[in-house]
């Protein structure tokens, strides 16, 4: 695993669609360079810490314009007093959840990503992954 692990720390405001309910909870995203077109998102819930993981691309575009299908969705928006955020909607079926990032922390982790990997130049090594997936795979191979 490349050591150039890509964290971002930010308050998010967390709601569920069917409640009035809003809850402020610390958030991280992370990148890590080895899972080039994966983002994680780590959450300080109070059941305790729940992580998504979801495609680099959704909050590459998210951020600028509505994205996603499946149980992500990613858009921009303004909050109540007006603040440019990006709204992250993840569907289970426990519910709908929308966490609320500002729009700044979503630009820096997404900039230092790209810093990291830039768009387009992901390298995947599809061999270790059916390894560490199916790790008799390589005796059966080789």
């Amino acid at each position: 695993m490349n050591g150039d692990l890509t964290t971002t720390t930010t308050a998010v405001q967390i709601a569920q669609s069917e409640s009035d309910v809003v809850v402020v909870l610390p958030a991280e995203f992370h990148y890590d360079p080895a899972d080039p077109l994966a983002v994680s998102m780590l959450v300080a819930s109070i059941v305790g810490p729940v992580r998504w993981t979801f495609a680099r691309e959704l909050i590459l575009n998210g951020q600028f314009e509505p994205t996603g299908d499946g149980d992500v969705h990613v858009w921009p928006c303004l909050d109540n007093t007006g603040a440019a955020v990006v709204i992250v909607e993840l569907q289970s079926v426990a519910g709908v959840t929308l966490l609320q990032f500002p729009s700044r922390a979503v630009h820096e982790f997404v900039s230092a990503s790209l810093a990291s990997v830039p768009e387009g130049a992901e390298l995947l090594d599809i061999d270790g992954w059916l390894t560490q997936v199916f790790p008799t795979i390589g005796a059966v191979t080789n």
